[in-house]
């Protein structure tokens, strides 16, 4: 079944597939598991629903042994059942996120800090996912398109991104093969991208990023000991191999280290 983030569900209480989450007056948050069936319980306001619950759900949904699909679906019904109007929910989580990663609070802050100082000119981002990063840079005023292969993210972008006052473009399409024109944007972005793919289709998206980009691509990936199998990675890096990977396209490149690992590429 296709998920529908924004699709009617009762106040309090959102259920897709196994998972549901459920809005309690009181209590942390808690999972069940029975026979497969996850049940979430959590008494999170408003205030709470931001991209600094992820720490929180990956160390619940981790330690329970659950993995990718179980993640998501928990950060959708935490955000569903928290507030009653489904895309009311949706602009709260997106205004606090945003806010949370402008004033450096948010883990990810330092992350998009760095990619907004890198960019040039219009900008193409790859694997937009919520689309933070494209938002982010919207709001200072740069021309922006999110792209992503998941449909419902790119509906969801299209829907919250106005209530917020923002400008941007969206395509639904796999990183590898984007229906652009060549030199199509100034800068193509892959920020936290690139772990979700095994090494064939990471050479793909960085030779399609390279089509794309008229002045550079910017590449971010994190560094870990083990795949996060339940945020979806399936690869892990350090700088040597992203040294390998930008010696690999024969074009001038850079690598460094910021929270995690950095590849320029000059096209």
């Amino acid at each position: 079944m296709t998920l529908d983030s924004l699709a009617p569900c009762a106040p309090g209480r959102w259920s897709h597939e196994h998972v549901t989450v459920e809005r309690v007056p009181s209590g942390p948050i808690t999972l069940t598991d029975t026979g497969g069936l996850l049940h979430v319980r959590h008494s999170l306001g408003p205030e709470s629903l931001s991209e600094r619950l992820v720490a929180e759900v990956t160390a619940s949904i981790g330690g329970a042994g659950f993995g990718q699909t179980e993640f998501e679906l928990t950060m959708v019904g935490l955000v569903r059942s928290t507030v009653p109007d489904a895309l009311e929910s949706w602009t709260v989580y997106y205004r606090n996120s945003l806010a949370e990663l402008l004033d450096g609070t948010a883990d990810f802050a330092p992350i998009h800090d760095k990619a907004a100082e890198l960019v040039r000119g219009s900008v193409l981002d790859l694997g937009s996912c919520f689309g933070f990063l494209p938002l982010r840079l919207a709001g200072a005023g740069v021309a922006v398109t999110a792209t992503d292969i998941l449909p419902g993210t790119m509906t969801l972008l299209d829907a919250v991104a106005p209530t917020l006052g923002f400008e941007i473009e969206t395509l639904v399409c796999d990183a590898a093969d984007v229906p652009v024109p060549d030199d199509f944007a100034d800068t193509v972005t892959a920020v936290h991208l690139l772990e979700h793919v095994d090494q064939a289709a990471g050479a793909a998206v960085l030779a399609e990023a390279l089509r794309i980009a008229r002045e550079r691509v910017v590449v971010a990936v994190p560094y870990e000991d083990v795949a996060s199998a339940c945020h979806g990675h399936v690869r892990t890096f350090d700088a040597r191999a992203l040294h390998a990977l930008g010696a690999s396209t024969g074009q001038p490149f850079e690598v460094f280290d910021h929270h995690g690992g950095w590849l320029v590429l000059e096209a």
